[in-house]
């Protein structure tokens, strides 16, 4: 059985912050971020809101309704995901279910704009929130959960360096629909050579 010989807690609640990278921005939410958000999000809604439990929205309104209410929010706790280069909103993330005694928290809620898909603005964005889970929260274990069907959600969280736990059946019901979760973690051992591989990724060109 392994010591934790470092029991000292995490800071005692998730804090708002500005994350800031090469290629995203991570920054609390305003409710104006819906307009940018909404037209390429809801173009190919498929894309987007598929397996998420919310969305799409009827209107710019009703989504700027919804961003609204996630600006108070303290766990979870919203980033609105900036594109450095066009400086226009492309997703959003959070950080949620924080433990601070157990030192573990997850990434989930999760989403991009079509446009944003397939870009370094997933990679970058994730690779900027475990920095901070593990170098300011001081996170033991960090978790990525998603739709079993996810195939995408599942091959990043793979790609980042996360590890298949296992599937957990007939974990909640989304829109009507029966949902078997996957299950990954990724723990501060793990966390250097994932940055590492994340860092030569995002930043190779850099150098």
């Amino acid at each position: 059985m392994t010591v934790v010989t470092d029991q000292n807690p995490g800071p005692p609640t998730l804090l708002p912050i500005t994350l800031a990278g090469h290629h995203v921005t991570l920054r609390p939410p305003r409710q104006g971020d819906a307009e940018p958000l909404y037209a390429d999000s809801h173009a190919q809604p498929e894309l987007v809101w598929t397996y998420m439990s919310y969305g799409p929205w009827p209107d710019r309104d009703a989504l700027a309704d919804w961003v609204g209410e996630r600006v108070s929010s303290v766990d979870p706790l919203w980033f609105t995901v900036v594109d450095n280069h066009r400086q226009t909103p492309v997703g959003m993330a959070t950080m949620l279910n924080y433990d601070p005694v157990h030192r573990r928290l997850e990434l989930g809620h999760i989403w991009y704009v079509v446009s944003a898909q397939g870009t370094f603005a997933n990679t970058e964005a994730a690779y900027l929130l475990l920095r901070h889970a593990f170098w300011d929260y001081r996170a033991r274990r960090v978790e990525w959960k998603c739709d079993s069907r996810n195939e995408r959600s599942r091959a990043a969280a793979l790609r980042l360096g996360f590890r298949f736990e296992g599937i957990f059946s007939q974990h909640m019901i989304v829109k009507g629909l029966n949902r078997d979760t996957a299950w990954f973690a990724m723990t501060d051992s793990e966390w250097p050579e994932a940055a590492a591989r994340m860092e030569d990724r995002l930043y190779q060109n850099d150098r």
